[in-house]
């Protein structure tokens, strides 16, 4: 399920999933920077351009390149701000395409076995005007695809059956 919504100028978008894993094996997948890139669709050529860390941690900053557009690519810099292990991790872009992104990324034991990914990410577009229009235009239907990638892919990782 993914949602959009605005807000004095802010867009909010929701997307949220059940997968059968239990709550310590999503956070450990979700956790994981590097595991950004598996659930990213290929055309945007994601890569991570900093040292991770083997632990997310708050105050942790991670760089990479994103193509944004077809045969455009942004360097992008994020700050993990904060982290409640098993329970969420907000990431906020400290320099990239976005005047704010803000994602929190929630996790919900269901059962032993399932756990409900809940992403809410509130982002502003700059260039007033003409920044409206391109979320008309691509910005929404890009996040969209980006969403409906990461959930096909994780249906496959976690929720086929076995």
């Amino acid at each position: 399920m993914i949602h959009f919504t605005k807000h004095a100028g802010i867009y909010t978008l929701v997307s949220e999933q059940t997968l059968n894993i239990p709550i310590d094996k999503a956070w450990t997948f979700f956790s994981a920077p590097e595991n950004l890139q598996k659930i990213t669709p290929p055309h945007m050529k994601f890569q991570i351009t900093s040292e991770v860390a083997a632990n997310m941690y708050a105050g942790q900053i991670i760089t990479y390149r994103v193509g944004i557009l077809p045969g455009i690519k942004q360097n992008w810099v994020t700050e993990i701000t904060q982290v409640q292990e098993k329970k969420f991790f907000i990431d906020e872009q400290r320099f990239g395409p976005y005047t704010m992104w803000h994602h929190e990324h929630f996790f919900y034991k269901q059962s032993d076995q399932t756990t409900l990914m809940r992403d809410k990410i509130s982002y502003k577009i700059p260039f007033g005007f003409l920044g409206s229009v391109a979320q008309s235009m691509f910005i929404k239907k890009q996040l969209q695809n980006i969403f409906e990638y990461r959930y096909t892919v994780l249906e496959t990782l976690f929720n086929k059956e076995r």
